[in-house]
């Protein structure tokens, strides 16, 4: 298995389709990602100075949306740190397996959406940074 790198995450610019009723944006599994979406969530009411992530996935890729306003992810893959501002509705944030990720200052009313290519499984998650480190070394 090759070792992902925070720099094979990058922003993705979604189709952006504008009317005067409003603007749509299109995410198709296999195309606008190179995934099927076999799972949608999102994140909304966080508080103020609270922070979600904290985790690693193993196998799962995902793709990360600010709907409605803002949040910063930073992403780490044992090495190196990268930090993105999500605050645009037509862009997303391609994660790969094997990236720990932190999400913080959410901004009032955020709502982050997540398409990911797994069902949920508590097996591939890597909670705990020092187990994430030891991982990380084991797959290099």
């Amino acid at each position: 298995m090759r070792r992902s790198n925070v720099y094979d995450c990058t922003v993705v610019e979604l189709d952006k389709h504008h009317a005067p009723q409003g603007n749509i944006s299109v995410v198709e599994g296999g195309r606008t990602v190179p995934f099927s979406v076999k799972r949608v969530y999102y994140l909304y009411d966080v508080p103020g100075g609270e922070s979600r992530g904290g985790h690693a996935h193993k196998t799962l890729s995902q793709l990360m949306v600010a709907v409605n306003g803002s949040f910063r992810v930073t992403l780490d893959d044992g090495n190196v740190k990268r930090t993105f501002i999500l605050d645009r509705p037509y862009q997303a944030l391609y994660i790969k397996p094997g990236i720990w990720r932190q999400l913080d200052n959410f901004s009032s009313g955020a709502v982050c959406m997540v398409m990911a290519s797994e069902l949920y499984d508590e097996d591939d998650y890597i909670r705990d940074y020092d187990e994430f480190l030891k991982y990380e070394k084991i797959i290099s």
